[in-house]
């Protein structure tokens, strides 16, 4: 008697559960997503993740949910790559120059002087050549590219002297991230390049372990680099491109429905992500101005070009797909 007043009490509470769990909304089985960052939240990095955060959660009502971690708070971009791949990190999402140690082809978008101004910044991250990348990163890094931030061109900031041309600029200690191909180019120009993580950037600006560092407009502004920094000149030989990756992994591992939210929310803050920088770059420039730094523009820009081109292309030819490739691509990217 007692057992079988125990089974139909194990019965009732088995189908209570399953009625409470019918009445359930669906954000309990919600997942949360964490997005590491290395730049801070007022930055181009910050506007192209708080937009793909409130895209996530609009298209899948609530059941996925992206928490943001800005300013290296999960480590250094090439860590936070490392996790991602490995799925101990969600996305991560950092400067294109941190992720060329897991793929070298990835190199070739940042070889200088290869993308000359925005439009070209789109078209090769976009159509046959976007998913070239995509295939790179998902077959070499083990990652897959949901969008792109577009950051503009590094331009170098000192604490030394105005540079107006190459001579300005010999022996000048400039921090550089760990790409072979930027410490190329700094070295083919005369300076002396360091290769650097981006947390210990500023710390090094400060003690003047080093002179200098480049990067576009509004990271220079939301780092507050005036603090440290005196004078900045414009040069277009690098234009920042940002990926925000998932692990591939774990992104099969997802319903088909929500890896079509991310797909799509990458897209659209991608599109978000260069109308903040056509309107914001001038905003954080005219900020760094009235902070006291001096912006220089470059009388000899030909000749770094010059240089750039024959010294530091051919060292990296094999390393990016072929010469051959290389010429398709500036191409494609003439074509109207």
């Amino acid at each position: 008697m007692a057992v079988n007043t125990l089974k139909k009490a194990h019965f009732s509470i088995t189908i209570l559960l399953c009625l409470c769990l019918i009445g359930l909304p669906s954000t309990l089985f919600a997942k949360n997503l964490r997005l590491g960052m290395g730049d801070q939240m007022d930055s181009d990095q910050g506007a192209f993740a708080t937009r793909f955060k409130t895209l996530v959660e609009h298209y899948s009502g609530g059941d996925l949910t992206v928490t943001l971690y800005p300013g290296g708070a999960l480590g250094a971009e090439a860590e936070m790559i490392q996790n991602t791949r490995l799925g101990s990190l969600d996305m991560a999402l950092v400067a294109v120059n941190n992720i060329t140690p897991f793929a070298k082809e990835l190199g070739l978008l940042t070889m200088p002087y290869v993308i000359s101004n925005h439009v070209d910044a789109v078209k090769i991250t976009t159509g046959d050549l976007g998913e070239h990348w995509n295939e790179i990163a998902a077959t070499k890094v083990g990652v897959r590219i949901l969008g792109w931030t577009y950051s503009s061109f590094r331009h170098l900031t000192n604490s030394k002297r105005p540079i107006t041309s190459l001579d300005d600029l010999k022996g000048l200690k400039v921090r550089v991230p760990q790409n072979p191909i930027m410490l190329a180019t700094y070295k083919a120009w005369g300076a002396n390049p360091v290769a650097m993580s981006w947390t210990e950037t500023f710390t090094a600006l400060q003690q003047k372990v080093v002179d200098g560092q480049d990067n576009p407009y509004i990271v220079n502004h939301s780092m507050k680099f005036h603090e440290v920094q005196n004078h900045l000149t414009e040069i277009h030989y690098l234009y920042s491109l940002q990926p925000l990756v998932v692990g591939a992994r774990a992104f099969s591992k997802m319903k088909p429905e929500q890896q079509a939210i991310l797909s799509r929310a990458g897209l659209e803050a991608q599109q978000y992500a260069l109308v903040y920088q056509l309107t914001e770059a001038g905003k954080a420039k005219q900020h760094m101005q009235a902070k006291g730094v001096t912006v220089s523009v470059l009388e000899d820009e030909q000749e770094w070009m010059r240089l750039a081109k024959e010294t530091v292309w051919p060292k990296f030819y094999d390393t990016i797909g072929g010469k051959a490739f290389l010429e398709s691509v500036m191409q494609q990217l003439q074509q109207q």
